[in-house]
Formats: structure tokens, sequence, C-alpha cells
């Protein structure tokens, strides 16, 4: 196939970065979404561990994929209204959020006192996790912006090359990680 006869499938350039993206995104969805439901739903622990790993490991499977959604725009790409992946995104999103639901009985007295409102968030994020949480106080929101922080933050910097050089064992790293992260939401594997 010729460069040009891949025009055929897809209106215009957009069209196909489109189509890419929402295709690695909902990759990524079904990975987490399959992790987290493999994970026994009474410990909090052993399901954020699984969405994480999943997280991670979808990540470095797919490190073009990763790129493509987290990473720098593609120059000139203009995505559809509404993003590029809504349904893929909104997965995710939701998923990060259940991390948080799940440690919140554990974490809440940890966290709870923090000043957060519901107008600090953007009104696109509330409108994913309101319905989906209803009972979530503002300060369970912030604490998934916490949670997506560290472990994006974590494999970012994995996927972009910038922990090979001062950590022999990224993944070593990640997992210590990952334990001080759910040790600092007051739970505990239960297996």
């Amino acid at each position: 196939m010729t460069a040009n006869a891949i025009y055929g499938y897809f209106a215009n350039r957009d069209d196909l970065v489109t189509t890419l993206i929402n295709n690695v995104y909902t990759s990524l969805a079904d990975t987490v979404d399959a992790a987290w439901d493999a994970a026994p739903a009474q410990d909090p622990a052993a399901r954020i561990q699984a969405w994480a790993c999943a997280f991670r490991d979808w990540a470095l499977a797919n490190p073009e994929g990763f790129r493509l959604i987290y990473g720098d725009p593609v120059p000139g790409y203009r995505p559809p209204e509404g993003g590029a992946a809504p349904d893929a995104a909104h997965r995710v999103c939701t998923g990060i959020t259940a991390l948080a639901a799940a440690a919140w009985p554990h974490a809440e007295p940890r966290y709870a006192d923090s000043d957060f409102e519901w107008s600090d968030f953007d009104a696109g994020l509330l409108g994913k996790v309101r319905p989906a949480f209803p009972d979530l106080p503002p300060a369970a929101v912030a604490l998934a912006l916490r949670i997506w922080s560290h472990l994006h933050g974590l494999v970012s910097l994995e996927i972009y090359g910038h922990l090979q050089a001062q950590a022999l064992s990224p993944e070593k790293l990640f997992r210590e990680e990952l334990a001080q992260l759910i040790r600092s939401l007051s739970i505990t594997p239960q297996g």
C-alpha cells in the first residue's frame, strides 16, 4: 500500500490520527478495566495495584501509543469536538476515580480536612466523575488526581527514558512507589 492509498480509508490526516488515538486509548481502557475487574472487589489495595500495574505494563508494551495519548500533540492535528477518544478517556478517568473511591473509606480521615471545593475542578472532569461517584466529596476527587499524578508521572519518566540512567530497575522503583502510595491511603492488601 502506498502512503496516499491510506486516504482511501480516511477522509483526511486528522481523521486518521483520530482513529489511531481512539484505538490506542480504547486498548488502554480495556486493559486497565480488565485488571480492575479481575482483582477482588473487597480488596482496594489489590484493585489499585492491579490497575496501576496494568497501566504501566500497557505503556511499556505500547510506548508509541502512550506517547500518542499522553505525549506532545501531533503537529497540526485538530481533534474533533469532544476529543479524539471521548469514551475511552471517560473510562480511564472514571477508572482513576474508582481508585480513590476504593481507598476513600480508609483514606478519608487523612485527607478529609482538605479545603477542596467543587469549584476547584474543571467542569469536564466533574461531568465524568460526579455521575459515576455521586457520594464522593471534593477531597476524594483531589485524591484521585494525586493518585493519577503519581502513577502517570512515574510511568511517563520511564517511557521517556528518564529513569533508566538513575534507576537500574525502574520496575522495582515503580513497585516500591506503588506500595508506598497504597500505604499512604491507609489500606493494606488482604491477601
